[in-house]
């Protein structure tokens, strides 16, 4: 059996981790998603290790959760029950993410819709190809992320448009609202990001622990964990409505008719020509 995950260490003190289901366009099932967070927490408690890097395997980073089936339990780790679950356990994984002691990047690719934008901005850094693409369309028809980041991190009139049209952005469009910290060609990628995660790793992992919280501490004080929690309540409320639960009928029956039929009207993702 294939791997879903592939682990490497390319330089010194850098670990990396490739989501691996690239006939999937790395598709966020929760066996990949316990892999990812064992994987960060084993480097997060190795010596040897500074810094983390995700990418994906294939032609993208990751196109979102896999509405497939692989998103039904077991779940990686335990989230309280009820309603809203999934988006409380979204959010749950993200802070994981952000609290562990040493930085993670991400090196994103091709398609980064949805779940894969979420892992992405979990992340502490994030470089992208300058042709990425990098969006959420569950809003047009389904409801508002489960980690919903989008204001904190581009600012009021880019986070609205995105949630008011689901459009997907370019890389180089990603860095100027300020979701990725910079773009590069897609074959300098590797290279470059590696390169910036050796720079990193420079510095002592008891030193850029502080480094690292330092920045967080900040965005808390200004609201941003509570209200990125607040948003998991407004996205099960959405899931309530009537246009919401007719997509996921639709998707539960057929999922790439489903999600075509999300997008046709704006001639993108799975439906443009």
């Amino acid at each position: 059996m294939t791997a879903v995950l592939l682990i490497d260490d390319p330089a010194p003190h850098v670990r990396r981790l490739t989501l691996n289901r690239p006939e999937k366009r790395n598709a966020l099932s929760n066996e990949l998603r316990a892999e990812v967070f064992a994987a960060l927490e084993a480097a997060d408690t190795d010596v040897h290790v500074r810094v983390t890097i995700i990418r994906g395997a294939g032609t993208c980073f990751s196109a979102g959760y896999d509405l497939g089936g692989g998103a039904r339990p077991p779940f990686p780790y335990e989230t309280a029950a009820g309603a809203g679950h999934w988006a409380r356990h979204v959010v749950d994984g993200c802070f994981k993410v952000w609290d562990l002691a040493k930085p993670v990047i991400a090196q994103v690719h091709g398609w980064c819709l949805a779940g894969g934008s979420e892992l992405a901005t979990a992340c502490d850094l994030v470089y992208v190809a300058d042709d990425a693409r990098i969006g959420y369309p569950p809003v047009r028809m389904m409801s508002p992320p489960d980690n919903q980041f989008h204001a904190w991190l581009c600012g009021l009139r880019p986070a609205m448009e995105m949630m008011l049209t689901g459009d997907a952005m370019d890389g180089l469009e990603a860095v100027r609202v300020g979701f990725a910290n910079r773009a590069f060609p897609a074959d300098r990628l590797d290279a470059e990001v590696l390169a910036m995660a050796e720079r990193v790793a420079k510095i002592p992992t008891d030193v850029q622990q502080m480094n690292k919280r330092s920045v967080h501490r900040a965005m808390e004080i200004m609201g941003l964990r509570a209200a990125i929690r607040a948003g998991t309540e407004i996205q099960a409320l959405a899931l309530t409505t009537e246009s919401s639960k007719a997509t996921f009928a639709r998707v539960r029956e057929d999922l790439t008719k489903g999600l075509s039929a999300r997008d046709e009207a704006f001639g993108d993702y799975r439906t443009r020509g």
